[in-house]
């Protein structure tokens, strides 16, 4: 019943997600996991026992989804069944292939692979080998370690017998590629207008008057972060976009123009899309910190303009971006003759 109720769940998790674009948990990754093991064997009941073991792996970025291929090593403990087993327990090793649906900071996936258990205890000996499958969801909760639920059912022959195991862990993996975050760099100030010397003094009084003259000054706030695929911003956007919105209070008349951008993955009309709606939620957070909409202007270029490689992890993120842009008229009094 258990194995039954745990499948279902995993399952439903997996056809919940959205299908996203792989990044976060692509590369090599090692990990290691707990949790509880259900066996049998030919003529024997199934008993529950503890289990630990390790896995190291590698994942590839294929654009929709991800790919990966895994090692790995699981130490069932031994359980008393009844008889003619006894008292036994299994050392497992083998490798699965992956396939996962990433979004954003989650990747739920299957595995199927192949499976060796040896056998441990004075009763039951030989070695098993037979196929290896399971289900699990992945959560990335820094840039390279993430934990992981997981369900795996795994079964061998050796001379007529069938030894059965089913794992439900929790682990912990280690990504080795830690994702690139592209720095805030701001945009040079406009050295202002020359401003002409002053008239020579002549013989007649000079009575000082003074002008108002303008230069434009371009500010440029970049750095609003979103998930991958994903119009909605995320909390680490929120101190840049208050920097803005600060900006904005001090300068009462100046506009701000908000372009969104994509990577070049997926079709020109989706990521046009996207854009456009990245810039709009940049819109959305500075008219509900009290900036007036309508000195906002939004528009979306998709993956035009690209900053960074589209063919790497970095490059990616790098071109996933909004750039917000201001120019106010800074006024300065200059004293001239009259």
């Amino acid at each position: 019943m258990k194995k039954n109720t745990m499948s279902l769940v995993l399952a439903s998790a997996l056809l919940s997600m959205s299908v996203a674009q792989a990044s976060e948990f692509s590369g090599a990754w090692v990990g290691a996991k707990v949790g509880t093991d259900r066996s049998s064997i030919t003529n024997s009941d199934t008993k529950t026992a503890n289990t630990y073991g390790f896995e190291v792996g590698y994942n590839w970025d294929m654009n929709r989804f991800l790919l990966g291929v895994d090692g790995f090593a699981d130490f069932n403990q031994k359980a008393t069944h009844i008889i003619p087993a006894g008292n036994y327990g299994t050392d497992v090793y083998g490798i699965d292939a992956k396939l996962g649906l990433p979004s954003g900071n989650w990747l739920p996936y299957a595995k199927l692979g192949y499976g060796s258990a040896r056998a441990t205890g004075g009763v039951v000996n030989g070695t098993y080998s037979g196929a290896h499958l399971g289900l699990g969801v992945e959560y990335k909760f820094a840039p390279q370690w993430s934990v992981a639920g997981e369900y795996t059912s795994g079964s061998g022959k050796n001379n007529g017998q069938k030894i059965t195991n089913n794992n439900l862990t929790l682990g912990i993996n280690y990504y080795f590629d830690k994702p690139y975050i592209a720095p805030v760099v701001a945009a040079p100030v406009a050295a202002p207008a020359p401003v002409a010397a002053p008239a020579p003094v002549v013989a007649k009084a000079v009575v000082p008057v003074y002008k108002t003259i303008f230069s434009d000054k371009p500010v440029t706030i970049e750095g609003a972060n979103f998930d991958t695929n994903s119009a909605k911003l995320k909390p680490a956007a929120d101190k840049k976009l208050n920097e803005v919105v600060d900006f904005a209070v001090k300068n009462k008349d100046s506009g701000l123009s908000v372009v969104g951008y994509t990577d070049s993955r997926g079709s020109a009309k989706l990521n046009q899309k996207l854009s456009e709606n990245r810039a709009a939620s940049v819109k959305a957070f500075l008219v509900k910190h009290g900036v007036a909409s309508a000195r906002i202007t939004t528009k979306g270029e998709g993956a035009a303009h690209p900053v960074g490689d589209n063919k790497t992890v970095a490059g990616r993120l790098q071109n996933r971006r909004v750039e917000i842009d201001s120019v106010v008229k800074e006024a300065k009094k200059v004293r001239v003759a009259e």
